[in-house]
């Protein structure tokens, strides 16, 4: 596990992304695959990946609040947040389509975790170029 975040938190935060999977009410093998990179991009363990998806997963079927998984991110540094938004993004415009539901809840995010949204544009901007 990276020194900086626990296997909590990481749930909590993958639960985040999960919810931004399945708001467009599509939750695909794709996107699935993009949150198993992102775990992997923050764990030394790569046997607890598939763990942590399913305990994501869970907790987020289980929550009715946004609050308690952006309190984590809220925390960290811009760097990580910049990390965090830059992968709600990909997931969000994975299905080449961008519904009202999904552009509110990065705003959403954004003001929760103290994300700037100019930021958030450029980085939206910079991966539909792609």
């Amino acid at each position: 596990m990276d020194k900086k975040i626990k296997e909590q938190d990481l749930t909590g935060i993958v639960a985040l992304l999960v919810h931004a999977a399945k708001i467009d009410e599509k939750y695909t093998e794709q996107e699935k695959s993009m949150l198993k990179s992102f775990i992997n991009s923050l764990t030394d363990n790569s046997n607890e990946i598939d763990k942590i998806l399913s305990k994501a997963e869970n907790l987020e079927e289980n929550s009715n609040q946004l609050l308690e998984f952006t309190n984590i991110i809220k925390k960290k540094d811009v760097e990580f947040k910049s990390k965090v938004i830059k992968e709600l993004w990909k997931i969000i415009i994975s299905d080449k389509k961008l519904d009202e539901y999904e552009s509110n809840l990065m705003r959403r995010i954004c003001g929760l975790i103290y994300f700037p949204d100019k930021l958030s544009a450029e980085i939206k901007l910079q991966l539909t170029n792609k």
